[in-house]
């Protein structure tokens, strides 16, 4: 068990959410789901939690009803290896969302991403500072971010 996890707060469709990332992560596993008995806030038998790892983190998405809501205050980045990924991270986890500036999105279920390159510091931040600046005004241009276009600025 890790020192620290993360907890994820959803209104009723924590299984949904966890069997969509699933779909977009193949490294995702399962790892426990239960249920709740009788409860006032909750049917016999409804989903309770679900616990699962992604790239060795754990995460628990919890049922908990309509209290609490996500907000872009938090956020996860999937740093990606090349365009391919994060075309493809974009598209999966963009579906049925929102899109925002510089590479964020909002998922279905209200989660934040960043769609990223993995050298997104070193795109941003180059010794030559003029070309620094070319890169972040072409990055705030850009919704999906394109690195060629990054690297040519």
């Amino acid at each position: 068990m890790n020192k620290i996890s993360t907890f994820l707060w959803f209104d009723n469709n924590a299984e949904q959410a966890v069997d969509f990332y699933a779909s977009v992560f193949t490294d995702l596993k399962i790892k426990h789901t239960s249920r709740y008995g009788e409860n006032p806030h909750m049917p016999a038998g409804t989903v309770m939690t679900v616990n699962f790892e992604l790239f060795g983190q754990e995460f628990t998405a919890l049922n908990g009803g309509p209290v609490y809501k996500f907000s872009e205050a938090i956020s996860f980045v999937v740093n990606c290896e090349d365009q391919n990924e994060i075309d493809y991270f974009w598209d999966k986890l963009g579906e049925n969302g929102t899109y925002q500036q510089c590479g964020w999105l909002t998922d279905q279920f209200g989660i934040t991403w960043q769609i990223v390159p993995k050298n997104i510091g070193e795109l941003l931040s180059p010794p030559d500072k003029e070309k620094a600046q070319r890169v972040m005004q072409e990055l705030y241009k850009m919704i999906k971010l394109d690195i060629a276009k990054l690297k040519d600025a």
